[in-house]
């Protein structure tokens, strides 16, 4: 398998580059510089999958809707439940290292990002930025960016509902109300193999543009009900997951759950500032969460072997952004300002109680005595001025430059038994970015760049959080790559290599319910590939392979009351190889996909001592139209593995798996 991917790379590289025609103008990306412009311009790697070949794969969720794109790997699941994910970039896996965008705003704002709002009805296109965002967003990432941008008002009506195994079904409508509102409604019930678990979500999303003589406005206003009742991770005992642990076992309590009901609105203007194209953006989140969670602590304790906590927690969120962009000759600017701000207040009381570690007769929260209650409140808030220049010397080359001046400004104070604590912190800090590249034909482009960015530590908000506000993590990465196409639009391939230096990562502490800390100093290298080749409308084939090398530069932790440097360990959960192939097709009326996805050997542990073996996930799916009528079948890990895919960041060495296969029977009609 490795062999043969390595041979595709090769091929399809050196065939990519041997035709010389004229450019097209069809692939086209707007989160790397927040202005629309030809992928094969911008000198970074970017993935752009748009709502055709999404509805052709009959995606529902991130993992599926990103299952073909380059050195992306997602861990459907997560401490915030069956709902959340986590993405995997540049071999990076944690939950705040990458910054998610709906439209362009933040998801999460100013503390982490929200996969357990993302809703896929409706969507236009997602756009996937490899590297860091350190000039153009308030909230930056290291490894990358996911944009899931969607569509403007248009017309008609689409309704689709579906059922599938274990009890799972859905339905959601888009209407256009008229030719500038749109509203999108859909309800989601998801069950699972494993035990107790699965989640109710119900989402509403209105649109609506508004044009008048000096610009124009659009207003969205998102509403999000999700009820969630949480997976158990499976622990490890030494170098593998325990065989005394059943497979779908839960360990929550008897009334656990991770509910979470969030409102969110904002308004865009655009306008013009002379000949300058000039647009403001103000959004305002509001998040309620009400949480009752648990983990096994001690396998072997015969009396409250495991450790939980409920938690209530509010989050109000505000973003600002104006920015202008002028032009002259061969050169642009963009100028712009934002703020990020952020005010999270949770209250948490932590139990001990007693499971089988079959999951049998968990006890309930409301039945045990609280061992300690805590208190957490903090506020956030970022400001910065950014400018980003792009200049064509010739007709040949193109040069970018941005720098993004940051203040960050953060109050924390938290209560527990032995009282009230406060940390304040206040960093400036500049950040920025290099690119430079040299279009060699009409349909291939070198490219290079340099980053240089910073973000506070993020909060993990679990019952164990720090008083004291940890250092800010900074990274700097490099990138070298070339991208192309060629025959127009057929064949649209990219290779890249980069390195990515980390300080003050977070990561989890060790114990059960853990804090977070910083680690030390990381390091990931790596090179990918990543070719898409339509055959014949809509006959694609996909095919991508990544090489990933992350590892501790410098880092020291204690084991068993042994200090331990990491340096030269593999970072855990990060696989070396990640591949993936697939074809959507179409014939007549119906159409189809297949998927498969491989994830290489990694460790689970930081000293290297237990790896995980490989395992291909394959997705399948049919489809039948008639009309504005469609029959699909969609069936996601076809081979139902459960390999673990996550790690927690709360319960102490032990691993989310791969949810069992899951069946999807939907039909659609469009009016």
């Amino acid at each position: 398998m490795h062999r043969l991917l390595v041979y595709l790379f090769a091929v399809s590289t050196v065939y990519s580059a041997t035709s010389l025609r004229a450019q097209s103008s069809a692939y086209l990306e707007v989160t790397a510089t927040k202005i629309e412009e030809d992928l094969l311009s911008v000198p970074s790697a970017i993935t752009v999958i748009h709502a055709d070949d999404l509805a052709r794969l009959g995606v529902h969720d991130l993992s599926s809707a990103l299952a073909l794109a380059g050195g992306i790997s997602i861990a459907r699941g997560s401490d915030e439940g069956p709902a959340g994910s986590v993405p995997e970039v540049w071999g990076l896996r944690e939950v705040d290292a990458f910054l998610l965008l709906v439209d362009g705003v933040p998801c999460g704002g100013a503390f982490n990002p929200e996969t357990t709002a993302i809703d896929l009805t409706n969507i236009e296109r997602i756009e996937v930025v490899r590297g860091s965002a350190p000039v153009t967003y308030g909230a930056t990432a290291f490894s990358g960016v996911i944009n899931i941008i969607h569509r403007h008002p248009g017309k008609g009506t689409v309704a689709e509902v579906s059922g599938g195994n274990f009890g799972s079904a859905s339905a959601a409508v888009t209407s256009t109300m008229s030719a500038t509102q749109s509203i999108s409604a859909d309800y989601d019930r998801q069950r699972f193999r494993d035990d107790r678990t699965g989640s109710d979500r119900g989402h509403l999303l209105y649109r609506a543009e508004h044009q008048t003589s000096a610009g124009r406005w659009q207003f969205d206003l998102d509403a999000l009900r999700l009820l969630q009742d949480p997976a158990s991770p499976r622990p490890r005992e030494g170098k593998q997951l325990s065989p005394r642990v059943p497979l779908d076992a839960n360990h929550n309590p008897a009334d656990s759950r991770v509910d979470g009901n969030r409102l969110y609105g904002s308004a865009s203007y655009s306008t013009l500032w002379g000949s300058s194209p000039w647009t403001t953006t103000f959004a305002l989140t509001r998040t309620t969460n009400d949480i009752v969670r648990g983990f096994l602590r001690d396998l072997d304790a015969t009396d409250e072997n495991a450790e939980g906590f409920g938690q209530r927690r509010s989050i109000d969120d505000l973003y600002v952004d104006s920015h202008l962009v002028r032009t002259a000759g061969s050169f642009r600017l963009l100028l712009g300002a934002d703020y990020l701000g952020g005010s999270a207040h949770a209250t948490t009381r932590v139990f001990g109680y007693q499971v089988g570690l079959n999951g049998a007769n968990p006890e309930s929260s409301r039945d045990i005595p609280s061992e300690e209650e805590l208190g957490l409140r903090d506020r956030r808030n970022f400001a910065s001025l950014y400018a980003q220049s792009e200049w064509n010397p010739a007709a040949q080359w193109r040069i970018d430059a941005g720098v993004r001046v940051n203040h960050a400004r953060e109050s924390r104070r938290t209560r527990d038994a032995d009282g009230s604590n406060r940390d304040d912190r206040a960093t400036t800090r500049a950040g920025g970015f290099f690119g430079i590249s040299r279009q060699l034909s009409s349909e291939m482009t070198l490219f290079g760049d340099y980053r240089n960015t910073f973000k506070p530590a993020a909060i993990d908000f679990g019952p164990d959080s720090q008083a004291d506000i940890l250092e800010p993590e900074r990274s700097q990465s490099y990138e070298l790559g070339a991208k192309g196409r060629r025959s127009g639009d057929r064949l649209f391939w990219q290779a890249s290599a980069f390195l990515m230096n980390i300080e003050n990562v977070l990561i989890a502490g060790a114990g059960p319910l853990p804090g977070l800390q910083n680690g030390g100093k990381q390091r990931f290298k790596g090179a990918e590939v990543e070719v898409q080749y339509t055959i014949a409308k809509p006959a694609r084939l996909f095919a991508s392979y990544s090489l990933h090398d992350a590892r501790f530069r410098d880092f020291v932790q204690t084991f068993d009351g042994v200090r331990t440097q990491l340096s030269g360990y593999r970072i855990e959960m990060s696989a070396r190889d990640l591949a993936s192939i697939g074809c959507i097709l179409g014939a007549g009326n119906w159409s189809g996909s297949l998927t498969a996805n491989y994830v290489g050997p990694r460790f689970l542990d930081k000293r290297n001592t237990a790896i995980a073996g490989g395992y291909m996930a394959v997705d399948a799916g049919i489809g039948h139209a008639i009309g504005g009528h469609e029959l699909r079948l969609d069936v996601r890990n076809l081979t139902n593995r459960r390999d673990p895919i996550a790690e927690s960041e709360l319960g102490d060495a032990q691993y989310y798996l791969m949810s069992a296969r899951t069946v999807r029977l939907s039909y659609r009609q469009t009016f």
